[in-house]
């Protein structure tokens, strides 16, 4: 079946998802071995398309039921429970006794319920949970996942997200109250698949990474039963295998020398910064009445395209989710370390960071809300692959996130180093 473009979402099917088999066996070997993961990996390598991947293929096997929720607009642990009840729903067995558990909301269906619409369902069993049950719910919704038959892999996306709004509590600050609700859920979940491990077999991920956060509130033992599984950037080779793929289904010619020119410039092989790169030179390509790349069309495009207000639209996402982990003052320091190093031809020297640590150092003996280490600020920009320790210093990980950052920050900025 011929490869067609991915377009701004996750992918499904052997059509669109691309490459990644060994992932994909890794990650079924720990499926059938009843062993739940944490799915960690940088923005845009495809940590959504390759779960979602995973469980069609586990379902089309028949040894396994799958259940995919998604809690980025989940506001509390009530709203989790009864996004995990609603999309278990085609797990037959299993939605039979959820239906049971949630009669008293669903009086008046009668035997509709099994026909009863998603978002009518999701309605009902939201009434039915509220801050004094939504544990109990849970715990009996896991019930019933775990008695299915075959056994059910649970895929939980965005968990990070709900994580990290629970700290915050609508602040920009983690609260006490905040860190007593994380903790509240993540222990429950955490006891679920305990109890469950072999019937119920979790997948977490999401498009920020859970361990800082964790670390932050000083509750990191919460994910101590999930097995962190590192996606990768794809090499140059899967890359230019996909490029080409790409190129014969949309009737392109890509020569060799314009797929590793792509590749320089991207630096690392983010499967969607790949993906949006021929769609940008099919486009163009398209425009000018042409079907063949050239060098200079590369150079065009990454330009004018992928560096353009429209082309920055996804790159905004970078920092968008840096805002979503970091209370003010850390994410000022991230955003300025961040432009030290695009304006320094992509490195954060030891001594930039030195200066920025002087500098902090004095905010934090003179300010009522001081900063935190500036230490921790750079591991996270480490762990979710924004800059990677090298050269004397951080390095950007990805050429076109450089790039894009030196043209959004760097025009106006003042670096530390000719600051008074």
């Amino acid at each position: 079946m011929a490869l067609r473009k991915a377009g701004a979402n996750w992918v499904e099917g052997p059509d669109r998802f691309y490459d990644r088999e060994t992932e994909l066996d890794a990650l079924t070997e720990r499926v059938r071995d009843g062993n739940h993961t944490l799915l960690t990996a940088q923005r845009r390598m495809g940590k959504t398309s390759l779960v979602r991947e995973l469980l069609r293929r586990l379902r089309e096997e028949g040894r396994f039921e799958t259940v995919f929720v998604d809690l980025e607009d989940a506001a509390d642990a009530a709203d989790a429970i009864a996004a995990i009840g609603i999309e278990a729903k085609p797990v037959e067995g299993a939605w039979r006794r959820i239906v049971s558990i949630f009669s008293n909301v669903l009086q008046g269906v009668g035997e509709r319920v099994e026909e009863l619409a998603v978002a009518d369902a999701r309605v009902k069993l939201r009434a039915g949970v509220d801050a004094g049950n939504w544990r109990r719910k849970g715990d009996e919704i896991f019930s019933a996942l775990a008695e299915n038959e075959p056994p059910v892999v649970l895929a939980i996306d965005e968990l990070p997200i709900l994580v990290n709004r629970l700290l915050n509590d609508g602040r920009e600050q983690v609260t006490p109250e905040g860190r007593r609700k994380a903790d509240a859920f993540l222990s429950w979940l955490r006891r679920n698949g305990q109890v469950h491990r072999g019937r119920v077999v979790m997948i977490l991920s999401g498009s920020i990474s859970l361990e800082p956060i964790l670390r932050r509130a000083g509750l990191g033992t919460q994910a101590n039963i999930y097995s962190p599984f590192d996606l990768k950037p794809w090499d140059e080779t899967a890359a230019s295998a996909c490029l080409r793929e790409l190129a014969e289904t949309y009737g392109l010619v890509l020569p060799p020398d314009v797929c590793r020119e792509i590749c320089r410039r991207l630096k690392r092989q983010v499967p969607h910064h790949v993906q949006v790169f021929f769609d940008h030179l099919h486009e163009y390509l398209r425009r000018a009445g042409r079907n063949e790349a050239t060098l200079e069309d590369v150079a065009r495009v990454y330009t004018d395209e992928m560096l353009s207000v429209r082309g920055q639209v996804d790159l905004e996402h970078y920092e968008t989710r840096l805002r979503l982990v970091l209370e003010t003052a850390d994410y000022r320091t991230a955003l300025e370390l961040l432009t030290e190093a695009a304006i320094d031809d992509g490195l954060l020297s030891d001594g930039t960071v030195d200066r920025y640590r002087e500098r902090l150092g004095i905010a934090e003996r003179t300010a009522v809300d001081p900063p935190s280490a500036i230490d921790d600020v750079l591991r996270l920009l480490e762990h979710d692959g924004y800059l990677e320790r090298r050269d004397g210093g951080y390095r950007f990980v990805y050429g076109l996130l450089e790039d894009w950052w030196r043209a959004r920050h760097g025009r106006h900025f003042v670096p530390a180093a000719r600051r008074t």
